[in-house]
């Protein structure tokens, strides 16, 4: 496998070089973090199916129009993606009350929002990624206010479009996470939809029976970790062929 620099490693992924200016190789690890990175694991296969899925999921948004840094999967682990400049906020879409929304307000896990909301956090792991406002963002200068409009209608667009795809998969989108960063092409700038999106990310619960199929299983050892990634897998209709199947990383060079 050719050799690539390594340009940065998180709790999930890694990034190497691209193979042409301007694109970034990005690697899904099995490794996984809770609570701010305070529970550390690895969920075998992790990385695999995760790759599979938002190779998915960010397809079928491009095919509706939703601008992504996603452009090809490489192999088991990798996919070649756009390089882009990462606005510092996780953008958090909560369709049925659950996590740190029903323990802030203390509305019941699993019940239904009377309409989804948008919430935004400050990309920091030091200060554990904590909640802010409109306000916080445009004084400190994260995102300007037309950054956050088109953000804000690129949320409710895939919100819209992932609710009713796993919906048919009978699995409801309770919550997510999305990244966005800003393409720079020429002299314009645009934002897309970055990051990933897979039960890393979502909280995914079985229509019928409410059993979780995302993280959460990890974050509350409930068991069957892979299990639950798998299934959601299975119903997308993308499980690997020979199934989650470990693969080597690539060299890296420093």
């Amino acid at each position: 496998m050719a050799r690539r620099r390594q340009l940065y490693e998180g709790k999930a992924k890694i990034l190497f070089e691209g193979p042409e200016p301007g694109t970034l190789v990005q690697y899904f690890k099995d490794d996984a973090t809770a609570f701010n990175a305070q529970k550390k694991g690895t969920i075998t296969g992790k990385g695999v199916l995760n790759n599979r899925i938002s190779e998915y999921l960010m397809t079928r948004l491009a095919e509706i129009g939703v601008p992504t840094h996603f452009i090809r999967r490489l192999n088991m682990r990798e996919q070649l993606i756009r390089e882009v400049e990462i606005i510092p906020l996780e953008v958090v879409v909560r369709n049925v009350a659950a996590g740190s929304l029903s323990s802030r307000l203390g509305i019941p896990e699993g019940q239904r929002l009377p309409r989804s909301i948008i919430e935004y956090y400050y990309k920091n792991d030091q200060l554990g990624d904590p909640m802010v406002a409109e306000e916080h963002i445009t004084c400190f200068g994260w995102a300007s206010t037309q950054d956050l409009d088109d953000m804000v209608a690129l949320t409710l667009r895939v919100n819209d479009f992932l609710t009713g795809l796993f919906l048919g998969v009978g699995i409801t989108l309770v919550d997510f996470k999305l990244e966005f960063g800003r393409l720079w092409e020429n002299e314009e700038m645009r934002i897309v939809l970055a990051d990933e999106i897979s039960p890393d990310n979502c909280r995914l619960w079985d229509a019928k029976t409410g059993e979780k199929m995302d993280k959460d299983r990890f974050r509350r050892d409930l068991g069957k970790v892979e299990e639950g990634y798998q299934e959601v897998a299975r119903r997308l209709g993308i499980l690997p062929e020979a199934g989650p199947r470990d693969m080597t990383g690539p060299e890296s060079m420093q």
